[in-house]
């Protein structure tokens, strides 16, 4: 069988250096808001070209704190992909705003610039990007309208460690980048975790605040804050996994060019564009007959998965909260995309023998 993923191989590759930074975690004592969680965070700002790094409970966190920093008023406005993970959307919902849906380019899955600027009005505060599948969206648009309308930007980095938009990092185009180390993530933690990157000083000690009970000195409360704190032992694992994220993307990389080259042209690949530098925490193709085929692969002993099969429009929780029109991309998108493995688990001969099946298909 080849798996979609298996965490306990793919750990097996930092366990000795994942034990030997728990030692020196348990030998310290000090569990929460330590020296690992400050120094993943410097680490993690300079990998990112950011001047700051704030680590956070999750990456559901890092998005509602970038959110709550700017204090919109109730029921503003934010402008969100209509194919996104529902978390992003729970967020911005979680903040007391309305997210906005706006459909995706169908041959990259982000935000379609084209079609932002309809969506914008007066009660619109932000944009919230999501780099979906590990490919930045196409920037230099959404900051232009940002710009005019003098809107914030939030970029959903959950997906997207190590990627780069002409040679620019995810997160560091707007004023926050919210990354998740939710342990399947190229970046993954052993547990939940995330944080907040961001340029601008006076919004990095506000997220240091509002993740610690709005608290800058124990005891003495500046804000109505949450506990949200990444804790000692996930910062200090994470700066293990940091070490091996280039050859991580590298390899996920090397793996897509595979499928790239190999595939038949029966599956709707992503695109690949030289202003992108994608890092393939996702690899997904479109195929008409996509449930046909998960079957198919599964009885050649192939894992596989669908990110996302339901759009956010039809998720039973936000009946009557997202407007009821017409997502057709969105529908299209998700009715007919398929994941196909790409772990750091997998080798060259295990993408050739998923390809040479699928072109059998």
């Amino acid at each position: 069988m080849i798996e979609y993923e298996n965490l306990g191989v793919l750990n097996e590759f930092f366990a000795r250096d994942y034990q030997k930074k728990f030692d020196e975690v348990l030998k310290k004592g000090g569990f929460i808001l330590g020296n690992e969680v400050r120094e993943f965070e410097n680490r993690f700002a300079t990998y990112c070209n950011s001047k700051f790094c704030v680590g956070v409970g999750n990456g559901s966190d890092a998005l509602q704190l970038a959110l709550r920093s700017f204090s919109f008023p109730a029921h503003s406005e934010v402008i969100v992909p209509s194919n996104t993970y529902v978390g992003t959307i729970l967020a911005i919902l979680n903040c007391g705003l309305r997210p906005i849906l706006v459909e995706p380019d169908l041959g990259t899955y982000n935000l379609n610039p084209s079609n932002v600027e309809a969506a914008i009005n007066k009660k619109t505060v932000a944009f919230m990007i999501v780099h979906l599948y590990g490919k930045c969206c196409a920037m230099d648009r959404i900051l232009e309208l940002a710009k005019t309308f003098n809107l914030k930007v939030i970029e959903d980095c959950a997906q997207a460690h190590g990627a780069k938009f002409k040679k620019k990092n995810a997160g560091t185009f707007g004023d926050f980048g919210a990354f998740s180390f939710y342990p399947t993530k190229n970046l993954g933690a052993l547990g939940d975790g995330g944080c907040v990157i961001t340029d601008q000083e006076n919004l990095f000690r506000e997220i240091k605040l509002l993740r610690n009970y709005g608290s800058g000195k124990k005891y003495f409360t500046e804000r109505i804050g949450v506990n949200s704190r990444l804790d000692e032992l996930q910062a200090g694992f994470l700066q293990v996994k940091l070490e091996k994220l280039d050859a991580i993307n590298e390899h996920k990389r090397k793996l897509a060019l595979i499928y790239h080259t190999e595939l038949k042209g029966d599956f709707i690949k992503p695109e690949v564009h030289p202003d992108h530098y994608d890092v393939y925490h996702i690899f997904n193709v479109r195929h008409k007959r996509r449930d046909d085929l998960k079957k198919y692969l599964l009885e050649h002993e192939i894992q596989t998965e669908i990110h996302y099969p339901i759009p956010p429009h039809r998720q039973v929780a936000l009946q009557g909260i997202i407007e009821q029109k017409p997502f057709p991309i969105s529908e299209e998108i998700h009715s007919t995309t398929l994941s196909l493995p790409i772990s750091y688990i997998h080798s060259e001969n295990d993408i050739m023998r998923i390809v040479e099946v699928m072109n059998k298909f």
